[in-house]
């Protein structure tokens, strides 16, 4: 790994970084604020009036303590798909803006390797993402113990940060080897995101009725259970360590196909 292009693109991708996590913390404060068991009684009564449009954005729980309304409310979807934008940022910026403009010509002729850069620039990618999930579980723990002391399970809430990062890695190992993979800047952007984004539309399709539910059976996207990691389940610790391994391996797998490919620079 090179540690000078390394410094470099994560100071680069500092500010949409900020941005996210700026607006996840907005969510998060807002979402513990929400937070009373007698709002929670009302929430139910909602959820029973809609529980399709609930049950498709993961929201379909009775949430009776602080760790389940966080499920409830932030793991369903906002700790899901902001970071997937962000992810599809950082990926056209490490890399697919680079081939696309040429300007990789100037890091492949620095005394670099091809997979020395590769490994750099998916090392920058999985840096934000560790960085995101700790500032993500500082303001939540932060947030709940100044407004709710001693109700957040913060075992529970690592457990299930510890997955969240797996589901993260996942992802942009995904779009990382997209990028990759295709030399259309189009294409390696968005074969990769497009099938995040139809992964996120099944699982959205199959939580909202029992017609589709077969959608969850063939989604990785499923395999990250907040409520099972959050009970210690050994299914649910499987799947995080399953989403996490894949990961690892297509980002691995990335590296090998920009080592070998063609690059027009």
């Amino acid at each position: 790994m090179s540690s000078t292009l390394f410094a470099k693109e994560l100071r680069a991708n500092a500010f949409v970084t900020a941005i996210i996590a700026a607006v996840l913390a907005m969510y998060i404060g807002v979402i513990v604020s929400m937070f009373d068991p007698d709002l929670g009684a009302s929430l139910d009564m909602m959820m029973e009036s809609m529980p399709e449009l609930f049950a498709a954005f993961g929201m379909a729980n009775a949430a009776t303590t602080l760790t389940d309304f966080l499920i409830n409310y932030l793991y369903g979807f906002l700790l899901t798909m902001f970071p997937f934008v962000l992810i599809l940022i950082i990926v056209n910026k490490l890399m697919v803006r680079y081939i696309d403009r040429g300007t990789m010509a100037y890091l492949l002729a620095t005394p670099n390797s091809r997979t020395r850069i590769a490994v750099t620039l998916a090392g920058v990618l999985v840096a934000v993402l560790v960085l995101l999930v700790a500032v993500t579980t500082a303001l939540e723990v932060g947030f709940s113990e100044a407004l709710f002391p001693g109700d957040l399970d913060t075992e529970a809430l690592l457990r299930m940060n510890a997955g969240l990062l797996a589901l993260w890695l996942f992802l942009a190992g995904m779009c990382f080897f997209s990028a990759c993979l295709f030399s259309n800047a189009g294409l390696a952007l968005w074969a990769g995101g497009g099938l995040g984004i139809l992964f996120f539309l099944m699982q959205m399709v199959g939580q909202a009725g029992d017609k589709f539910e077969w959608l969850k059976d063939v989604n990785p996207l499923m395999l990250y259970d907040a409520t099972g990691l959050a009970a210690s389940e050994d299914g649910a610790i499987g799947g995080a360590v399953a989403l996490a391994a894949v990961g690892l391996v297509l980002f691995a797998a990335a590296v090998a196909v920009f080592d070998r490919r063609n690059l027009s620079v």
